[in-house]
C-alpha cells in the first residue's frame, strides 16, 4: 500500500507526539495505532507497524534511562529473560486463541490502576522496600506482561510502572526507566514475528520510527528533569484516554 507524499510528515509528526508520550507514561500506542488504521491499512499490517515504530521510540528512551543510571540491568537481567520468554508465548499464542475476552477484561484493569493513582497521590513519589524477592517479581510478571504484551498489547507498559510501583517500591521515574527495557524486548519479539509474516509498512514504519526516536529522546529528558511530580499527571491522563478508549471499542455496541 502506498501513501501520498503528505501523508509522511503527518506520519512523522505521530511518532514524534507517541514516542513522547510513550517515554512520559506509556501508551504511545494510543496515538499511533489510530491514524495506522484511519489511513487504511489492514489491521494485521496496522498492528505490526504499530509495534516497529514502538520499538524505536522504546529502544530510545531505554538508552538514555540506561547512560543516565536509572536502570540496573543486573537486577532485572532475570527480568529480561523472563519477558522475552513471555513474549513469544504470548505472540504466539494470539494466532490461535481469541483475544476478545481479555479485550474486554482490560478496560476494568485499567480502571483500577486510575483509581488506585488517584486515591494514593503519594504513590511512586519516593523509593519504598520491596514486597517481593527481585528474582520471583521479575519472573512471575516478566512471564505474565510479556505474555500479555505479545498476546494482545494495549496498556503494557501502564501495568509494568503500577507494579513496579506498588510492589517493588520503585519511584515513579525509575520505574518508567524499567518499563522501558522490559517493553523493548517484548517489542523487539513482536516485531521479529510481524516482519517474518510480511505485516509491517516499513515506508510509515521508519518514518514514525524518526519521530518516535526524537520524541522519545526529549520526553525522557524531561522525566529525568521533573521526575515524579511531571510524571504522575500525564500517567493518569494516559490511562484515562486509553480506559475510554477500550471501553468505547469493546462497549459501545
Amino acid at each position: 500500500m502506498e501513501f501520498a507524499f503528505w501523508i509522511y510528515p503527518l506520519l512523522f509528526a505521530t511518532g514524534f507526539a507517541a514516542g513522547l508520550v510513550d517515554s512520559i507514561a506509556g501508551g504511545g500506542g494510543l496515538i499511533a495505532l489510530p491514524l495506522l488504521l484511519t489511513l487504511g491499512l489492514p489491521v494485521p499490517a496496522a498492528l505490526g507497524t504499530n509495534k516497529f515504530q514502538s520499538m524505536c521510540g522504546t529502544f530510545s528512551a531505554s538508552r538514555h534511562y540506561v547512560r543516565q543510571g536509572l536502570i540496573d540491568f543486573r537486577a532485572c537481567r532475570v527480568g529480561l529473560i523472563a519477558t522475552f520468554v513471555g513474549a513469544l508465548i504470548g505472540v504466539l499464542t494470539v494466532q490461535r486463541i481469541d483475544s476478545q475476552v481479555l479485550a474486554r477484561l482490560i478496560p476494568w484493569l485499567l480502571a483500577l490502576i486510575f483509581v488506585y493513582t488517584v486515591f494514593r497521590p503519594k504513590v511512586g513519589e519516593q523509593d519504598h522496600p520491596p514486597r517481593m524477592g527481585n528474582t520471583a517479581f521479575y519472573v512471575v510478571f516478566g512471564l505474565a506482561l510479556g505474555f500479555y504484551d505479545g498476546f494482545f498489547g494495549p496498556g503494557a507498559g501502564l501495568f509494568w510502572t503500577i507494579i513496579l510501583i506498588v510492589v517493588q517500591g520503585q519511584n515513579f521515574a525509575k520505574a518508567t526507566g524499567n518499563t522501558k527495557v522490559m517493553n523493548l524486548v517484548s517489542n523487539i519479539v513482536s516485531v521479529a514475528i510481524f516482519a517474518y509474516a510480511g505485516l509491517i509498512h516499513y515506508g510509515a514504519g521508519i518514518t514514525m520510527g524518526v519521530g518516535q526516536v526524537i520524541g522519545a529522546r526529549l520526553g525522557s529528558g524531561l522525566v529525568l528533569k521533573k521526575g515524579t511530580s511531571f510524571i504522575r499527571p500525564i500517567f493518569l491522563i494516559v490511562v484515562g484516554l486509553m480506559l475510554l478508549r477500550l471501553l468505547w471499542v469493546n462497549y459501545h455496541h
